[in-house]
């Protein structure tokens, strides 16, 4: 994509595994918002459909409480309409040398580096972390969790463990939020995602329930939003299966980046910037813009998936 601020750097001879995005653009399939959608989805409610872009843009899991195999949809599959193309990537995404010229790749190379950090703090702990494919989508898809267009914005299904994203969100960040972008603000939002796999695996899942400024799903947006800060961290060092880090360095600049995207997706920013500007606490799902940029900063700062405490203090910020 020329011209696009990568900022970010990925090592050239770090191999890519390609296997962990599918892309689904172009095929179809979508439909309206249906079915189990992401945790904070219902903002309809309050503010309409921008404040539903927002508030599930960094969603996560439906916050029914339902598994697969407890009744859930059963559209993880790929349906009539919807087609996979596992070639095109696995042709144009082998290095980190693509990944510095191809923003396709660069997002391959961000999900594979978030992965590989999982991977390895899982089995320090002695766990396994199972892996979650990301799925490139346009338009509109049907998923484990139900029908879900772009304007829902990516989300993490735990029904099928999959990250879905239409990638034309980043620029709806920048056009429609004012976010500053760049491709460390695409990292944050993965990461994100991803730290919502983690508490899948978990088990954390289950505890994002209710709307308030203390309730679960603020405790669960916030941890997910530390976890992204975690990887942060540890982005730089930690190797791929080839032995090599992908990402060279994590800057200054891309850290301002992430807080900047942010402070524009907190609860209170989204109501009273983008809705009637009232700010209603008791309808909150996913924390301040404060209490975004304190936990993605503890997990920088930290580097300590432990110290994403969300759920066991009193001071979230």
């Amino acid at each position: 994509m020329c011209g696009y601020p990568f900022r970010v750097r990925f090592d050239d001879n770090a191999g890519l595994d390609s296997s962990e995005v599918q892309d689904m653009r172009g095929s179809g399939g979508g439909g309206g918002i249906g079915g189990r959608v992401a945790i904070g989805g219902g903002g309809l409610g309050i503010v309409g459909l921008v404040i539903y872009f927002l508030i599930s843009q960094f969603g996560g899991a439906p916050s029914t409480g339902t598994s697969p195999a407890a009744g859930g949809l059963g559209l993880s599959d790929v349906h009539a309409g919807q087609q996979l193309d596992a070639g095109t990537l696995a042709k144009k995404c082998r290095t980190g040398a693509d990944a510095n010229r191809d923003h396709d790749c660069a997002v391959v190379a961000i999900v594979n580096s978030i992965q590989d950090y999982w991977t390895q703090e899982f089995s320090r702990s002695g766990q396994t972390y199972r892996k979650a494919t990301t799925r490139f989508f346009s338009g509109g898809v049907r998923t484990g969790c139900g029908s879900a267009t772009s304007d829902t914005g990516p989300f993490y299904c735990p029904a099928d463990s999959y990250v879905y994203i239409d990638l034309t969100f980043f620029n709806e960040l920048k056009t429609r939020f004012g976010a500053q972008g760049g491709l460390f603000t695409e990292a944050y939002v993965l990461a994100h995602e991803y730290g919502h796999h983690v508490q899948n695996l978990t088990g954390t899942s289950k505890r994002g329930t209710g709307t308030g400024p203390t309730s679960g799903s603020v405790r669960l947006e916030l941890q997910a939003d530390c976890y992204a800060g975690v990887w942060a961290n540890h982005a730089s060092t930690t190797p791929t299966s080839s032995g090599k880090p992908l990402v060279q360095d994590v800057t200054k600049d891309d850290i301002s980046r992430a807080l900047d995207t942010a402070s524009r997706i907190g609860d209170d920013y989204i109501q009273k910037n983008l809705g009637n500007g009232h700010v209603d606490k008791s309808s909150f799902t996913h924390g301040t813009s404060a209490q975004r940029e304190k936990w993605f900063t503890t997990g920088f700062q930290t580097g300590q998936p432990a110290r994403c405490n969300t759920f066991s203090t009193n001071d979230l910020g």
